[in-house]
């Protein structure tokens, strides 16, 4: 924990005064490319009144953030899925403590060339299939999947084994956490995965929805067949009324305790929290309700410590229902 002077330097300038004083200084981040184009847009409209403080991001994956993070070599990860048990406890044994803050929701798309004209939808039967560590070297054409599809080669490209993009999409649909066949194009960096899919007819990818957001004159996105049975395609109604699953996800910052100490990093989270919601809308995500960053403002002010994930997904559970949780505990 952190001392109790540390913590009420930060409560009384963590949403007041810190906003009229003039900072420097530079913070780091790394993590996640799905977070990154939150995190990127709150950067960039911070620097235009905070010129003096040098916000650097790098992606690496969540694997990869996380492995920074919790050496206490960064003061921010960006993370597309909760924080590890093994990645809780190799903090504690660097002595690095964390607030986890959830900023958003993400509706995980899978994604064709838009010369695709018979993949309309998927079931995530379908989905295992193509993506399943018995699928290497057995299923390699479309019609192996569906005899209705052709008879073309496969072309898989998707996130490397660092993303938390990967472990969420190979546990949502192949049953566990980063199996997967492995003879796919992989990249930590999205952009690839879209310029390999625009490029290829019988190309398959996935990845986060503000990327498709982005692309989508040259990308097409496949409906996903949820558990009522009804093929749903990704947007952000989608995402906020439930009924796209179960590829949708929260989104996380973690910041190390430690860091907010310094004024630069506490005006930073201010100003995340304060846009994040604005800024993930803009960016393709789906911001969470007013009143969770309202509650995840008292988790920062407070220095909350640890994860209300507990170290893994909680699928089907909400961000709100895990603060409510956490408040009346």
């Amino acid at each position: 924990m952190l001392s109790m002077l540390k913590k009420a330097a930060f409560a009384a300038v963590a949403f007041g005064s810190i906003a009229t004083v003039a900072i420097a200084g530079e913070i780091k981040i790394a993590g996640s490319s799905t977070v990154y184009p939150i995190t990127e847009a709150v950067a960039e409209e911070f620097r235009k009144e905070n010129a003096d403080v040098k916000v650097s991001i790098a992606v690496t994956g969540t694997g990869g953030g996380m492995k920074q993070f919790v050496k206490g070599e960064i003061d921010i990860c960006n993370a597309s899925r909760p924080i590890k048990e093994s990645e809780i406890k190799a903090a504690a044994d660097a002595g690095v403590k964390f607030v986890e803050i959830p900023v958003a929701y993400d509706a995980l798309t899978v994604v064709v060339n838009q010369s695709n004209d018979f993949l309309k939808e998927a079931t995530v039967a379908d989905l295992k299939k193509i993506w399943s560590k018995d699928a290497q070297g057995a299923i390699t054409k479309w019609n192996q999947v569906n005899p209705a599809w052709p008879d073309a080669p496969i072309k898989l490209y998707g996130p490397g084994m660092d993303s938390g993009t990967f472990e969420y999409f190979t546990e949502a649909v192949n049953g566990k956490a980063k199996e997967s066949r492995g003879d796919f194009t992989a990249s930590e960096d999205d952009n690839v995965l879209v310029q390999g899919v625009s490029s290829d007819k019988f190309a398959l990818g996935y990845f986060g929805l503000a990327y498709y957001v982005e692309n989508k004159d040259k990308l097409r996105a496949v409906a996903i067949v949820n558990k009522a049975g009804k093929a749903v395609l990704p947007s952000v109604e989608a995402t906020k009324d439930g009924s796209y699953n179960p590829l949708s996800r929260p989104l996380f910052i973690y910041v190390k305790a430690d860091s907010l100490a310094k004024p630069e990093v506490q005006k930073f989270i201010k100003f995340y929290l304060e846009t994040g919601a604005d800024l993930s809308k803009q960016v393709g995500y789906v911001p969470l309700p007013d009143d969770a960053y309202d509650k995840l403002k008292g988790r920062v002010t407070e220095i909350k410590t640890g994860s209300i994930f507990e170290g893994k997904e909680q699928i089907g559970v909400t961000v709100e229902e895990l603060l409510t949780k956490e408040l009346k505990n």
